[in-house]
């Protein structure tokens, strides 16, 4: 069986020497390079070039994601797994949008860890399965909301704005020259089509589906 080759990018130096030393147990893996933090990863990247680079999200300098997202815009053609506590849907839909190419956690077994890291190399995507559920929840919940955005009209969308930054009705009719009366029934239909029933829950969709930035 040909050896695979594999970088780990982690901060904790005994999580490295562990993960080496599972890896490299019978063989079929080789550890060619360890990287502490996001910049000496992506030096190291270049020199080592390794198949397979097993990626944790917490890191200095530059975090695991960040990494991942500059690899994927200068078209690196190493595979990507990412090997984190993180079971939070944020990181691993982050992940899967930039293009990762595996994502697993480090309280898996090494069977399965090998497993991924062959699936990856071999251009496979490997998605840890009790994560992949979830995950597609999470993907079709952003989906709907992906709809109740493209329900609103641009005026609705700009009142949106307005009530998120915090404006009362008065000032929002005063910025965008239409009656106070108008501004309340643009918030009424606004609250409808997100399914909200107050400012704050709508200030929280227009932040989470990036209608404005913190």
């Amino acid at each position: 069986m040909e050896t695979i080759k594999v970088m780990i990018a982690d901060d904790h130096s005994m999580i490295r020497e562990g993960i080496k030393q599972l890896l490299e147990f019978d063989g079929s893996i080789k550890v060619v390079a360890e990287a502490s933090n996001g910049i000496e990863c992506l030096e190291r990247l270049e020199h080592y070039d390794p198949e397979v680079l097993l990626l944790d999200i917490n890191m200095p300098k530059k975090n695991g994601i960040e990494v991942l997202r500059q690899m994927k815009e200068e078209n690196s053609k190493i595979k990507v797994l990412i090997l984190t506590v993180h079971n939070e849907m944020e990181y691993l839909t982050s992940a899967v949008e930039i293009g990762v190419d595996g994502y697993i956690l480090k309280d898996s077994e090494s069977a399965e860890l090998k497993k991924a890291i062959r699936a990856v190399r071999d251009g496979d995507n490997y998605i840890q399965p009790n994560l992949i559920p979830a995950l597609n929840s999470h993907l079709l919940n952003r989906d709907t909301d992906k709809d109740k955005i493209f329900s609103l009209t641009n005026r609705e969308l700009e009142v949106l704005v307005q009530v998120a930054n915090g404006m009362f009705n008065k000032e929002i009719a005063t910025n965008l020259n239409i009656s106070e009366r108008t501004v309340k029934n643009h918030i009424s239909n606004i609250f409808k089509k997100i399914d909200v029933s107050d400012r704050t829950q709508a200030a929280v969709f227009a932040i989470k589906n990036n209608i404005i930035k913190l």
